[in-house]
C-alpha cells in the first residue's frame, strides 16, 4: 500500500478552505445592465470590503466580483448620464442589483431620488490588467 494514501483527503479538505468564495472577475468587452443602487451617510467613516475607509463623496462603488481599484463607467440606460467611479467595497447584498454607488456617483448620475435606476457598468481599467483610467 503506498505510504501517503492517507494524505489525498487532507490535501483535498486544504486545498477547497484555500478556494476564494468570490473570485476578482477580468475585465469584459461586454457592459453588464441592470439596477444600481447608492449607499451614503451611515456608512460615512466605516471601513469598506478593500480596507479603505468609505467617504461618500468619494467617486467609488461596491460590487461583488470585480477586483478593488478597477475603474468602470457606470451609464444609466434611461438618460445616458455617466460617472467612472472605482470599486473598493463588496456588494450591493440585493439580489436584484449590480452595482452599490457612493453617494457623490449617484448625485453625478442623477439618481439620489429615486434611488434605484437602470445601468450599463463597462469596465475601463482593472489593476490586474494594467489598463488605465
Amino acid at each position: 500500500m503506498p505510504r501517503y494514501r492517507n494524505c489525498v483527503p487532507i490535501l483535498a479538505v486544504v486545498a477547497a478552505g484555500l478556494a476564494p468564495v468570490a473570485q476578482a472577475q477580468p475585465p469584459s468587452a461586454v457592459p453588464e445592465e441592470g439596477i444600481a443602487s447608492w449607499y451614503g451617510g451611515p456608512f460615512e467613516g466605516q471601513r469598506a470590503a478593500s480596507g479603505e475607509v468609505y467617504h461618500q463623496e468619494e467617486l467609488t462603488a461596491a460590487h461583488r466580483t470585480l477586483a478593488f481599484g478597477t475603474k468602470v463607467r457606470v451609464r444609466r440606460l434611461d438618460s445616458g448620464q455617466s460617472v467612472v467611479v472605482r470599486i473598493n467595497d463588496r456588494g450591493p447584498y440585493v439580489a436584484s442589483r449590480i452595482i452599490d454607488l457612493s453617494y457623490a456617483a449617484a448625485r453625478g448620475l442623477g439618481m439620489t431620488h429615486p434611488g434605484l435606476v437602470p445601468v450599463a457598468v463597462e469596465v475601463l481599467g482593472s489593476p490586474l490588467s494594467g489598463g488605465s483610467s
